[in-house]
């Protein structure tokens, strides 16, 4: 990652400290207007999911409702998986890196979260045993759940995502002409042995979950890229 040369100014403390105090002042408006945000999404009705979905998971078998092993909520990671390279996606990868060890504390909060892909479960496996992850990576494969959830395009199949259609976004260049993953999560509600379908976001939507960008946020630097994804590497190919 390139250093920034364009450094805030100098100034001296007192200065320093008024314009820090007005700029939390506009942190807190930010915070108050996301917590009510937040308020607004947990009041989205939702769909109940009619169709049965099967996963591959290293432990077999299994369907929707039983990848919220026993709890009430899941969130679903959906894990892009690139053709061409035949491995999982940097910015997904780096998801579940910053995770760093099976979410115990989501658990505690009666959720789970599940990284799911529509990669076969073995390639998902050796991927994984790559990436040296405790947290298991889920197949959809041969099942309709990424199509129907607009993770992965197909104009064949699935001509929208993020709630607009799929052309009218390669044109604007918001997805790669040869895209044919991108990155989402979703969220369910059991009730049961009835799961429900509450919410979906793409695109700068799943920023909130990178915490290595959240971070990065916070420094004079930020981002530092002209693209998305323009300096991160695999863990394991960052070198020395």
């Amino acid at each position: 990652m390139s250093v920034s040369t364009e450094l805030p100014r100098v100034a001296s403390r007192e200065e320093w400290l008024a314009a820090r105090i007005e700029l939390l002042r506009k942190e807190k408006e930010l915070t108050r207007a996301r917590d009510a945000l937040s308020a607004e999404r947990r009041q989205l009705p939702m769909v109940k999911i009619e169709k049965d979905y099967r996963f591959q998971t290293a432990e077999g078998e299994r369907s929707l409702v039983e990848l919220f092993e026993g709890k009430r909520q899941l969130v679903v990671h959906h894990f892009m998986w690139i053709d061409d390279a035949d491995e999982g996606c940097k910015g997904c990868s780096m998801q579940v890196d910053t995770i760093g060890d099976l979410p115990v504390h989501l658990r505690a909060a009666d959720t789970i979260l599940a990284f799911v892909s529509r990669a076969p479960l073995a390639k998902l496996e050796a991927y994984r045993a790559r990436m040296g992850w405790r947290i298991p990576l889920i197949s959809s494969a041969g099942s309709d759940f990424n199509y129907d959830f607009h993770v992965t395009l197909d104009d064949a199949r699935n001509l929208e995502y993020n709630y607009e259609p799929v052309a009218e976004l390669r044109r604007r260049g918001e997805v790669p002409m040869a895209a044919t993953d991108m990155p989402g999560f979703s969220v369910f509600l059991r009730d049961g042995d009835a799961v429900f379908h509450t919410y979906s976001t793409y695109q700068r939507g799943v920023d909130t979950f990178l915490n290595t960008y959240n971070l990065l946020d916070l420094t004079p630097s930020g981002r530092n890229e002209q693209r998305p994804m323009q300096w991160v590497r695999y863990h394991d190919r960052y070198g020395a």
